[in-house]
């Protein structure tokens, strides 16, 4: 470990894989994989829990704001590990002299996409710090769920084979682009609003096909590229995705290319990725699109044979890349 935290500890890249495992997971008795959501037994019933903190600067972006950010974020980490999102906590940490109709506008929103997602609010917490104390508010919430039948290794990924396909619901780096674009010291202005959305019934569509899922990810800190890395270290096997399948809107593109960004490691809070055997693949896919969040789906790569655990990207002049995993940071507090 280095002396002292950094931002990029913060990223979701390697550098924050390396806090958790070697800081948390050894001193917390945790052992890997490391998922999204933790699940238990209880009384023989699987249950999923997890928990989240939101820091996001500005709170206030295209497409929706810290509070709304909290709950999609929970209700995803749940969703993406087979489990049905039932209840949330929420624990708020206020600077002083936050102006009240910001805070409304926050719950506000927080109520509404609860109501969306079908989960409930039952408890929670504020605490409210000296002005400096804290950067305008910070929001943690907590969920807990019920895992499907038959679904608690999704988040593990211990089915995945080679020749399976890879599954995204649409483009990415919108989040990421939106917040950025939103923060009054940049020097441009941007159209694109973030994906910012509850993915439980998109996924819900999915698992009530009865198709067979290996694996889903939400694609939040450190993008595509990190949950691919992942998956490949999880798996023991390569990953190829070709990069003219993997969808990227024009203006995010255009931004991208003129601020030196990859899309592919940018923040989603809308995005998921799914892994499906071949014969699966159309049925999934037909699910997915069905949903207003998966209409520009598309299948972007394959899961080989290959031992050696990368990350191959095949790029649009003919030729591949290795997709590493980020050892910095593109864009603190995005979410």
């Amino acid at each position: 470990m280095d002396e002292f935290i950094t931002l990029n500890h913060g990223s979701g890249g390697r550098l924050t894989g390396e806090l958790i495992r070697e800081m948390f997971a050894t001193r917390f008795g945790m052992n890997e994989p490391f998922t999204d959501s933790a699940i238990a037994n209880i009384k023989g019933r699987e249950m999923a829990f997890t928990t989240d903190s939101y820091v996001i600067e500005p709170i206030f972006f295209p497409g929706g704001n810290i509070g709304k950010l909290a709950v999609c974020g929970t209700v995803n980490d749940l969703a993406v590990a087979g489990a049905i999102p039932l209840y949330l906590t929420a624990s708020f940490i206020i600077e002083e002299g936050f102006p009240v109709k910001d805070l409304i506008t926050i719950v506000e929103s927080m109520a509404q996409e609860a109501k969306n997602a079908g989960v409930k609010i039952v408890a929670g917490d504020t605490k409210v710090v000296e002005k400096g104390k804290c950067d305008k508010i910070f929001i943690t919430t907590t969920g807990a769920g019920v895992i499907r039948d038959g679904c608690s290794h999704i988040g593990t990924a211990v089915k995945v084979k080679p020749g399976d396909r890879l599954i995204i619901n649409g483009p990415v780096g919108n989040h990421s682009i939106a917040v950025m674009g939103a923060r009054k010291q940049l020097s441009f202005t941007s159209q694109v609003v973030s994906d910012c959305a509850s993915l439980n019934h998109l996924i819900n569509r999915v698992l009530d096909t009865r198709c067979e899922v290996h694996f889903m990810r939400d694609l939040t800190r450190g993008g595509l590229a990190t949950v691919l890395n992942e998956l490949s270290a999880m798996t023991g096997m390569g990953v190829e995705v070709e990069e003219d399948k993997i969808p990227v809107d024009e203006p995010v593109k255009g931004l991208c290319e003129m601020m030196g960004f990859d899309p592919l490691y940018l923040a989603n809070e809308g995005k998921v990725l799914i892994v499906v055997p071949p014969e699966e693949c159309d049925k999934v896919m037909a699910a997915i699109r069905s949903e207003p969040s998966g209409e520009k789906a598309e299948v972007i790569g394959i899961i080989t044979g290959n031992k050696n655990k990368m990350v191959i990207v095949k790029t649009l002049t003919g030729g591949t890349r290795i997709l590493d995993m980020h050892s910095g940071i593109q864009l603190p507090r995005i979410c």
